[in-house]
């Protein structure tokens, strides 16, 4: 909607005929406020209302709640725009049995805390919390086919607008829109061009909103900058982990300069004047880093800095560079880094930083949306469910004291107990701990970390709106910070980033969320990320040969690594939290000693020995979630995790099916079998994952299928799911569990399982068969044959042929098919021996 097309004239006149207006009815007055929005901003008006299967834009939108005695009644939506937003109309009144209407001055007057702080009179809050409650239910009443608006709309008529989103399209937790400070918007707001366009967006297209989109581009073209001058100072033999930890300071201190940390631009021009004069780098950067360390004057920025301490600036070496390395440096500050997303920013910054990875730089991250969905299951369900309840019980108190006089005594009494309420709930959310035991970059425990701070604002209102405490000093006592979020990874350099990563989230939320600075020291080194292997933990010594040099082998890549021997294997512990979550390596079963080693593999199935071999890897990382999650005393809650979707195949069924049948079991309480995931590369075969999240008891789940999924290229893809409600089976399906079902003795020895391969190097491509004499070599047509397993007869076939040598010797073969004897001694013969 063009800025052009909205008439200054209509939207002041719009604010002054609404503004401040006492008495009406709701029903009466939201239709024709919000009809009347709609003219003044130029935007749709909605459509006449008809057949409620097809409403998708109007008011009174029915929509159907099954009851619990079989019945199903009738509820309506305010104003529901299809794909875009479902809004529920309120308008203020006054406590009391007049049901008087608040008037604007009586708002401003009321116990509410000042417009600045975005909270309004007691019962108001109740009011908004409540119409948003209420909206959240229509959002999972919308019928099949509808997928959720990404915006929940709050309107007071005549006073306010509230905005609550969830960009996942999941349906569940929306949270303030675009944070605490500004999801409230005034009716007086509406003058406001940047406003106005909001509003348009949310009626049009309410997707290019999400932060996520913005984000990632500046992301990836930060680490695009990054990635080059990593690739520059290693090809002048610095050491990989140096080059990784300067440029790591470097953007810290980016960041700092563009959240106001550091005066404005202070680093920008510091690399500015460093590009014209290679030389001065080390010094200047140097210099400044020390005082960053702790607390002092900069002489390269002229000025007093803040004590940052942690451990990012306690190692200050500052490497040399040519100018041109420095001016992709000075391009990378140019960007605002207010808008890097760390969900993300991790794993490409370990792209840029890694030469390995460096090789497929550019590939496709894990989506936010991805990691968001597991979070929000693991974790933020059980704290937004206790949260509400803690809000019903302050509600209950703030009727009580709506019943009494202004003046008893009684007032402040219940006043006290719902502050403590909200106060105790607030500081259960400090002490909760989250665990992810193979955190990589720490994209998981990002998202963890903000949606809990989302929470955390929702609480911060509450209190505020009772009265009796005062930002910032109550938060600075305590508050959720990243001491919380705990995490494991075996790559110091992943490790030294997730940490990196949390530290700048949650500073970003701080200077979203609050006008006031940090306390000093800005970083603390809560040494919550370890470097350590958290399956396994064993006495690790260099394997030698007979004339006493390393031992050396070839890794899956083909490069050749050091054998190392492992006594006294065991399994490590593990940090107390109440929620585990994360994404465990990817290693099959098969392939653990070719990845890991014939010692690293061994040491492993001796640690864990109720493990069967064949099972994934990932899955020692849910058997001991598992345990821990039965341990007695223990204070998890739950576990969620990655896994590939293989879970529910036999060997990986067998781990799952000891704690879920025994007699202190543990219950799947949402499964995703089959989910996409990423791409390696642009080229590669998308991955495919399952997710599972447990609580301990016998409990039901809720299985969500993949129904529809588009845009799996793009940074917003989208994915609608089916649910089904029940007891969640080791095969992850619901209903009779098949897959415990023994067979029937009546039936022994009258079917084979028929051919099955042990060897991917069977399997040819017909270009391959002809090299191998398939066409020339008489007689070998009847030993290389069209193949199709059971996805190529369900899905689209690959083409391939299969070798079958039934009925031949290892003698025969190598006489009448050499082509052939000499493929199967190569590739199949290594995967049999190993």
């Amino acid at each position: 909607m063009g800025e052009t097309e909205i008439s200054d004239a209509a939207v002041n006149a719009f604010i002054a005929r609404w503004q401040g207006r006492d008495g009406g009815q709701e029903r009466a007055n939201y239709q024709l406020f919000i009809s009347e929005l709609c003219a003044a901003l130029a935007l749709p008006a909605p459509d006449p209302a008809g057949d409620v299967e097809t409403n998708d834009y109007v008011f009174e939108r029915v929509v159907k709640e099954p009851q619990r005695d079989g019945a199903v009644s009738s509820r309506r939506i305010d104003l529901y725009k299809r794909g875009c937003f479902v809004l529920e109309a309120k308008q203020s009144r006054k406590q009391g049995r007049d049901e008087k209407t608040f008037s604007q001055k009586e708002l401003a007057e009321s116990d509410a805390a000042p417009r600045g702080k975005r909270s309004g009179a007691r019962g108001w809050d109740a009011l908004m919390l409540n119409a948003r409650a209420q909206a959240e239910t229509y959002v999972r009443l919308l019928p099949p086919g509808h997928e959720p608006p990404p915006l929940i709309v709050i309107c007071d008529v005549g006073h306010c607008f509230e905005l609550y989103a969830n960009f996942r399209r999941d349906g569940k937790a929306f949270d303030q829109f675009p944070d605490r400070q500004s999801f409230r918007i005034y009716l007086e707001d509406l003058a406001r061009p940047e406003i106005r366009d909001l509003f348009s967006a949310i009626w049009t297209h309410p997707t290019v909103l999400d932060p996520a989109l913005k984000s990632a581009r500046v992301t990836r073209d930060i680490a695009k900058r990054l990635a080059a001058v990593s690739k520059a100072l290693e090809a002048r033999e610095f050491p990989a982990e140096d080059v990784a930890m300067f440029l790591m300071r470097c953007l810290f201190t980016m960041f700092a300069e563009d959240v106001g940390l550091l005066p404005e631009a202070s680093f920008r021009q510091v690399l500015e004047r460093c590009e014209q004069t290679p030389e001065t780098l080390q010094h200047d950067v140097g210099q400044l880093w020390e005082a960053m360390d702790t607390g002092g004057w900069a002489h390269a920025i002229r000025a007093k800095v803040r004590r940052f301490n942690g451990e990012f600036f306690r190692r200050r070496t500052v490497l040399p560079m040519g100018r041109d390395e420095i001016g992709e440096l000075r391009q990378a500050a140019s960007y605002d880094w207010r808008d890097v997303d760390p969900s993300i920013f991790g794993t490409l910054l370990e792209q840029a930083l890694n030469p390995e990875e460096r090789a497929k730089f550019g590939a496709h991250y894990t989506p936010r949306a991805y990691v968001e969905r597991l979070v929000v299951a693991t974790i933020i369900e059980p704290l937004r469910a206790e949260w509400t309840h803690a809000l019903a019980t302050i509600e209950r108190k703030k009727g009580e004291i709506a019943t009494l006089g202004p003046h008893d005594p009684a007032r402040d009494k219940l006043l006290r107990e719902a502050r403590g309420i909200a106060l105790t709930f607030h500081g259960k959310l400090c002490a909760t701990r989250v665990l992810d035991p193979a955190c990589g970059t720490g994209n998981f425990l990002y998202v963890a970390l903000e949606m809990m701070k989302r929470l955390e604002g929702e609480v911060i209102d509450a209190v505020e709106s009772l009265g009796g405490q005062e930002e910032p000093a109550w938060l600075e006592r305590q508050n959720v910070d990243p001491h919380q979020f705990l995490g494991q990874e075996v790559n110091p350099r992943a490790a030294a980033i997730a940490e990196l990563v949390l530290w700048i989230g949650f500073l970003q939320w701080h200077f979203r969320n609050s006008k006031d600075m940090p306390p000093e020291p800005i970083l603390r080194a809560f040494k919550n990320i370890k470097v350590m292997d958290a399956v396994l933990a064993a006495d690790k010594t260099l394997a030698r040969d007979a004339a006493g040099k390393p031992e050396l082998r070839r890794d899956a890549e083909g490069g050749e690594i050091e054998v190392y021997a492992y006594e006294n294997p065991r399994r490590p512990e593990w940090p107390a939290a109440e929620y585990i979550v994360g994404n465990p390596p990817f290693i099959g079963g098969k392939d653990l000693r070719a990845r890991l080693g014939d010692g690293y593999a061994q040491a492993l199935w001796k640690a864990h020995p109720q493990m069967n071999e064949s099972a994934d890897f990932v899955m020692y990382w849910w058997d001991r979630a598992a345990e821990l999650l039965t341990r007695k005393a223990t204070i998890l809650r739950r576990f969620g995790f990655v896994t590939t979707n293989s879970i529910s195949q036999v060997f990986q069924r067998r781990v799952m099916e000891r704690p879920l049948q025994a007699k202190e079991p543990v219950s799947i309480i949402m499964a995703i079998p089959d989910h996409p995931w990423s791409k390696a590369t642009p080229d590669a075969a998308a991955v495919r994952i399952a997710m599972t999240v447990c609580e301990a008891g016998r409990k039901d789940g809720f299985l969500r299928e993949v129904v529809r999924e588009t845009g799996l290229d793009t940074d917003s893809p989208v994915i609608d799911f089916s649910e089904r409600e029940g007891t969640i089976n080791s095969d992850l399906t619901v209903g009779v569990d098949v897959a415990s079902v023994g067979g029937l003795l009546a039936n022994d020895g009258l079917s084979s399982r028929g051919m099955s391969l042990h060897g991917s190097g069977f399997i040819v491509t017909p270009e391959q068969a002809a090299k191998l004499g398939f066409g020339r070599r008489p007689g070998l047509e009847k030993h290389i044959r069209a193949y199709r397993n059971g996805r190529d007869l369900t899905g689209r076939p690959r083409g391939v042929m299969v070798i079958d040598l039934f009925g031949l010797t290892a003698d025969d073969v190598r006489a009448k098919f050499p082509e052939v004897y000499q493929h199967v001694l190569t590739t199949v013969k290594p995967e049999r021996d190993a």
